[in-house]
Order: structure tokens, then sequence, then C-alpha cells
């Protein structure tokens, strides 16, 4: 396992040390860290029970919660990994990526009795707890045993928008928030992050949920940044330190605290990251909040964090920092050749960070990884002093949210429509969401199709922020000499 050793031993051992001191803040009230471990300790037994062996998989489709954490160390603590899903991803999705990834069971919140039965008649076990927990009975099968090594697989896309299943390790996970820890100035023991990513995401899970449990932070555990107002008033009422958000639920929390009438003081660290984030919001962040954000990048595949502004004094606006100490990094171009320094390119990673290839995909991994080098894709330029600038993305994906859209997703859905000969789907500037979704659609021959009728169709079929905005029903799309779709033309139409 290295060096880092096991997550559970981490957190344990830091539960055990700090019985009575803040673990999260859920509902209105703090659980200790002893409470919070009494949790685990009971979901760990009931596992078992239920016949939960190592190497084994667990499907979580949860919100944020006191459940999600505790059923995530329980897991770990018996050998197994958890596969972390967007319960609003929509039926398919959620099935195939269960099924693909072998669970043992799935766990979703109560009230979602429905979507655990068609599951459980679809051949996979699920059942619904209570998001405080206790764990209780559940249908299970047996599972291929795939080892130890993993903790969490998350579903991700592929510039093509076939989707990917990214094995992260403990020594992955353990690496990254060490190294986070000790690279953010202001990271520190004591302090209060606010735990509003959904937790699906690499981002929200490593950052703000395993990271304060593993080094010392408490959390303000939200299942739903939504509505604004209630993440502010969770924040004020537990008095949290540190943000770690997306620019578009940045954005929302301003325009709450805007209509509340009065600045937020207590934030004293911003962190932003999944998207550009824009300089005109940073004004308004120090308006509002009086701290400005340090901006930063990461992959899934990384676990996800690559670099970060260190501190307010250091930070350059504009840029995403600079590296975590253990990332050896490469800018190469589209051949593969690595280029000298001012060059721009896309970057290559190397490190005790990064995932070792994707799961049950060499095709997938071979692609991607380089004898231990990452693609990420993405092409930047790195200056002098090693910060970071994101040019722009080698594939088409539209980040709406900090949420990755990929173009393929939407498309294949819009040519199921019996009206859609042709489509193409790119993504627009949004002062919110920082993209939307914009489609261009040729009908079928002699058919009749309105937007909003699109629009209602793909409601039915994709998740809420896949779907278009706005639709634009043409005679043609603009083409290549050998008739490929110029995409990068439509985004100007």
């Amino acid at each position: 396992m290295g060096a880092l050793g096991r997550l559970e031993e981490h957190v344990m051992r830091r539960c055990r040390e700090e019985l009575g001191e803040k673990a999260l803040w859920w509902r209105g009230e703090w659980w200790s860290r002893g409470a919070f471990l009494g949790l685990a300790d009971q979901c760990t037994v009931q596992l078992e029970r239920n016949g939960f062996s190592p190497g084994q998989r667990l499907g979580l489709l949860l919100p944020n919660s006191p459940l999600f954490l505790a059923l995530s160390l329980a897991t770990w603590r018996l050998g197994g990994a958890v596969i972390p899903l967007n319960i609003q991803a929509g039926f398919s999705a959620i099935q195939k990526a269960l099924r693909f990834s072998d669970v043992f069971s799935t766990v979703l919140p109560q009230g979602m009795e429905s979507l655990a039965e068609r599951l459980v008649n679809a051949g996979i076990p699920a059942a619904t707890m209570p998001l405080e927990g206790p764990l209780s009975e559940m249908p299970r099968r047996e599972g291929a045993d795939m080892g130890n090594a993993t903790a969490v697989i998350f579903f991700t896309s592929g510039t093509t928008g076939v989707p990917k299943a990214v094995p992260v390790s403990h020594a992955n996970i353990l690496d990254n928030v060490t190294a986070s820890m000790a690279h953010v100035q202001d990271l520190r023991e004591g302090e209060i992050m606010t735990n509003v990513l959904p937790n699906f995401h690499a981002l929200g899970f490593t950052v703000c949920g395993v990271l304060p449990l593993v080094m010392g932070l408490s959390q303000v555990l939200m299942p739903s940044f939504m509505p604004a107002e209630g993440t502010l008033d969770a924040i004020l009422r537990a008095d949290a330190s540190i943000l770690v958000g997306v620019p578009t639920l940045i954005a929302l929390l301003l325009a709450a605290v805007g209509r509340r009438g009065e600045p937020l003081r207590q934030i004293r660290l911003l962190v932003s990251g999944g998207d550009r984030f824009p300089t005109k919001l940073d004004r308004r962040c120090q308006e509002l909040l009086g701290v400005g954000a340090l901006e930063g990048y990461g992959l899934t595949e990384t676990s996800p964090v690559v670099s970060v502004n260190r501190s307010m004094e250091e930070r350059k606006l504009g840029t995403v920092g600079t590296c975590l100490s253990g990332y050896s990094v490469q800018i190469r171009d589209e051949a593969g050749n690595v280029l000298p320094q001012g060059g721009e390119g896309i970057l290559w990673l190397k490190g005790p960070s990064v995932t070792e290839g994707y799961f049950l995909a060499p095709q997938l991994s071979a692609a991607r990884f380089d004898q231990g080098w990452f693609n990420t894709g993405d092409v930047v330029f790195m200056d002098e002093a090693g910060y970071l600038s994101i040019l722009d993305r080698a594939s088409d994906a539209i980040i709406v949210g900090g949420f990755n859209v990929y173009p393929q997703d939407v498309e294949s859905v819009l040519l199921e429509h019996p009206g859609v000969r042709e489509c193409a789907v790119v993504g627009v500037p949004h002062s919110v969401s920082g993209e939307v979704v914009k489609a261009y659609v040729i009908p079928s021959q002699g058919v009749s199709v309105e937007a909003r009728e699109l629009i209602a169709y793909c409601k039915e079929h994709l998740a809420h922020y896949k779907v278009p905005r706005k639709i634009d029903i043409v005679d043609e799309l603009p083409r290549s000499g050998i008739g490929k779709i110029l995409k990068r033309e439509l985004r100007y139409w």
C-alpha cells in the first residue's frame, strides 16, 4: 500500500485521538468525531453481516451526508471500494455504471424506493437508508474480488463522451490530500470547511469530504447547495471559514449574500476549481466576502488536485497556480514531443496522485497513459515561475457549472428523436454557469419540429445540466472539405 498507508487508518486514528472534536455539522447540529466513528462502526458490522468481503464494491447513490462518509470508511475497513454516482444521471446511465462495476449492493436515500425497486428488478441489489443511518439489512450479490488497493471508482466521460471508470487508490488520495494541505497556506487544522460540492465528483469527495477527516478539519455537510440561502445560513450558523466551490456555486452564493444586505466576512479561504474563474467574479468576492479566490485545477485521474494558487499574496489571477509537490510535468505537442520552456501544448503529468489507468479498459488506458505519464488533454502554458494557465480543452467538452457535458451524449439523444436528421452541440458562454449547452438541428425530411419539443424530449432523457438551453433549427451546418461539422464555427453563429 505504500508509506502513506490506507485511508481508514488515518481517519480512524484521528477520530479516536479526538473523540470530542467537531467532525460534521449536519442539519443544525455538530457531530463529534466519536459520534461519526460510532456510525462508521455500525455500518462496518452490518456490511460484514450482509456478507461484504475484501475486494468488493459498494454503490452509493447518496447525497452528501453522514451515511455517505460513514459507508466509505466502513467499506475501506473491510477492504472494499465505493462507487459514488449521481442519482440524477438517469436510470440508464446509473444501471450501466453499477452493472459495469459489478457492485455488491447499492445504497440510496429514503424516499427513493421506486428507483431502488427498478434497480432490483434489473438484477442490481439496492436498498434505501436514512441519511443519518443506521445501515440495515440489504439485498446483495457476490461481486468479483478485484483487490483492496482501490478506494473509490469515479465515473466520468471521455473526450468522445464514452463513460470511463477511474479507480483511485488509497495511496493516490492520501498523497493528494497531504500535498494539498501542505501547498495551500491557509488550509490548516482546526478550520471549518464547507462540503457542498457533490461527493460523487472527485473534487467534492476528496477535498471537501476526505481531506477534513484525514487532516483534522471540521466540515459543514450539505446534501445540496441549493437553495443558496440554505447554504449561506449553514455557513453562518456553523461559522465555516473555508469555501471550496466552482464558479457557478460561488456566483449563486454571492447573489444570496447580496440579497441578505450585508457582507459575509467569516470566510478566510476561498478556493475555486472545475472551470475558469472570471476576473469580474473575483472582484465581487472581495466586495462581499472580503477575500478573493484561489483558482485551482484538477482532474478525476489525478485524485483530483493538480495545481492551485498557494495564497492571496502569491496568487496570479487568471492562472491555476503552481503544481502540488510530487508531480512531474511535461508540455508536449500533439505528436507527443516534449516542448521547451515557454511553449504552449498539452499537459502531461506523472506522480503518486495519478491513477494507473482506467477500470477494466486497457484500450482507453493505452490511449491516455504512457509509461506512468498521463495525458490530461488540456492545452496549457507554464510561466518561468511555474504558474499554469489553461488555454483550452483538447476535447470539445462543455463545462456547465463545473459539470462536464460531452456533445456526443446530447447529440445521441437528439438523434433518437424522429424529427432530427442531423445535429451538432456546442457550449456557449453564460454569465452564471460559465457555459450552457446549445444545439443546432437539421430536421428530418418532410418533418416539422420545434425547438421546445426537442428541449422537452431532452429533459426526459438527460441530466438537467446536459439539456440544451437553446436549439436552433437550421437548413445546413458548416463543414470542412471532408464533410466534418466545424463546431468551432458554430460557437460564433
